[in-house]
């Protein structure tokens, strides 16, 4: 069990999340069809609920690796782009 919890939280891991983002899409249209016997929608409720937390922590990451690429004290960081102050003065 331990190898199959292994495997599917390494194929978690590399999923995008595009993908993930898609099959939140579908889960939500699937439950907003309301063709689903109830514990079939529960099934997907939760399944939406993770799918959801994921891309949550994955946008989060997202913006941790934004923020410190873009740190104004760190000489080397990213710049956002000026182009009036981008001209070199002599």
């Amino acid at each position: 069990m331990s190898k199959t919890g292994k495997k599917d939280a390494s194929k978690d891991q590399s999923e995008s999340f595009e993908a993930r983002l898609g099959k939140l899409e579908q889960l939500v249209e699937a439950l907003e069809s309301g063709e689903l016997e109830l514990a079939d929608s529960l099934d997907r409720f939760k399944q939406g609920v993770e799918l959801s937390n994921q891309c949550r922590d994955m946008l989060d990451q997202a913006q941790q690796t934004i923020e410190k690429l873009s740190d104004p004290d760190d000489e080397k960081s990213a710049r956002p782009f000026d182009p009036i102050g981008s001209t070199e003065e002599s």
